[in-house]
């Protein structure tokens, strides 16, 4: 069954710290999703996403609009729109806004297999 989801209509709450916004766009209770968490999430001037080590889960962050920087291993990359990473289970990364416009990020958590 195909699900339409609008996705302006999803709640935005404020992430902790200084972490910007974000909205569940995918989850079980939106369309029966049992092994994927869709999120956006939004970032303004100052503001940076933390993607956390999570043992029991793959991570997908893609930048759907605006400019920023990535840091993985303490190393920072700028990008732009179109650009992302992957995190595997335990990895971490950040994500900061930076020029003019604010972020808009895809952030996508899919649990590891069992077995």
């Amino acid at each position: 069954m195909t699900t339409f989801i609008k996705t302006g209509d999803c709640a935005k709450v404020k992430a902790p710290g200084n972490q910007g916004e974000a909205s569940e766009i995918v989850n079980k209770a939106l369309c029966g999703a049992k092994n994927v968490l869709g999120m956006l999430r939004w970032l303004g001037p100052g503001q940076q996403f933390d993607a956390q080590a999570r043992q029991d889960a793959h991570q997908l962050v893609y930048l759907m609009e605006g400019e920023g920087v990535i840091t993985l291993n303490g190393k920072g990359y700028p990008v732009a729109k179109s650009a992302g990473f992957y995190l595997g289970p335990s990895e971490t990364a950040s994500i900061r806004q930076a020029g003019k416009a604010p972020l808009k990020l895809l952030h996508l958590v899919v649990p590891k297999l069992k077995g």
